[in-house]
């Protein structure tokens, strides 16, 4: 139990340091960074939008024609 805490907080001090690493070296500033982000999100918000309405008329379909049979 001692080693498996030890971990933990090895892993969280490391996290911690890999965060201020990059909020120093970052060629974006934060507000850049946010943007950049909320772009990144929209867009994959759009595209799984498409394809679920995609997958949803093909199921449809799929229903209309099973039934024909």
């Amino acid at each position: 139990m001692r080693k498996f805490l030890s971990l933990l907080l090895g892993l969280g001090i490391g996290a911690a340091i890999g965060a201020l690493l990059v909020s120093f070296f970052s060629p974006l500033s934060s507000d850049e960074l946010r943007a950049h982000y909320e772009r990144a999100l929209a867009a994959g918000r759009k595209a799984s939008a498409e394809r679920r309405s995609e997958l949803e008329q093909e199921l449809a379909d799929l229903g209309k024609n099973s039934n024909k049979l």
